[in-house]
């Protein structure tokens, strides 16, 4: 990290064994994504008056070279588990690492890409048969049936309607197996 760890506490004193547990789960975001160049991390305890029950909370600042993850952990009411102060660490650490993950991920380009829905228009339509031919932009010809249309009704497709279809190789080439008119 560029910038020293910060650590604030609200409602609790420092203590040497909380700042010790956050400095170990700073290190492994830090496995993560070596790149980080801050991490602010607040512990807030419950208010005094609440002090038995009472649900800590953990907020996560992270600041990465293209962007932030941020988390704060609000306790559930249905979480007791978060009356203990390490409890509530561990899931906000796990909530950041996971975002850090995605993050990392995102910056690497390892992040799924879709590819774009081939579309083309319609070239002919043999409605007694319940057929038709899509006609795409590289001059290919592509089969459909009457029950491959799903926005539409097949009679109310015309010669040069535009439509999209996901493509599937058939028995004699290739054809749709969903055809959407486009828009």
């Amino acid at each position: 990290m560029q910038l020293p760890l910060q650590i604030t506490y609200r409602n609790m004193e420092s203590s040497a064994a909380v700042e010790a547990d956050i400095q170990s789960r700073v290190d492994k975001l830090e496995d993560i994504n070596a790149q980080i160049i801050s991490c602010k991390v607040v512990v807030e305890a419950p208010a005094r008056s609440q002090q038995q029950g009472g649900l800590f909370k953990v907020s996560i600042d992270l600041t990465c070279p293209e962007g932030k993850v941020v988390v704060n952990k609000e306790p559930s009411g249905k979480n007791k588990a978060h009356e203990d102060c390490y409890v509530a660490l561990r899931d906000a650490f796990k909530a950041a690492a996971r975002q850090l993950e995605k993050y990392s991920e995102r910056r690497r380009g390892d992040v799924k890409s879709h590819s774009e829905t081939p579309y083309g228009q319609i070239s002919y339509l043999a409605p007694m048969e319940d057929y038709g031919m899509i006609k795409t932009p590289d001059s290919r010809e592509i089969y459909f049936h009457r029950n491959s249309v799903h926005n539409a009704d097949f009679d109310a497709l015309g010669i040069g309607t535009l439509v999209t279809f996901s493509e599937v190789e058939g028995e004699k080439g290739a054809q749709a197996n969903v055809v959407k008119i486009k828009g």
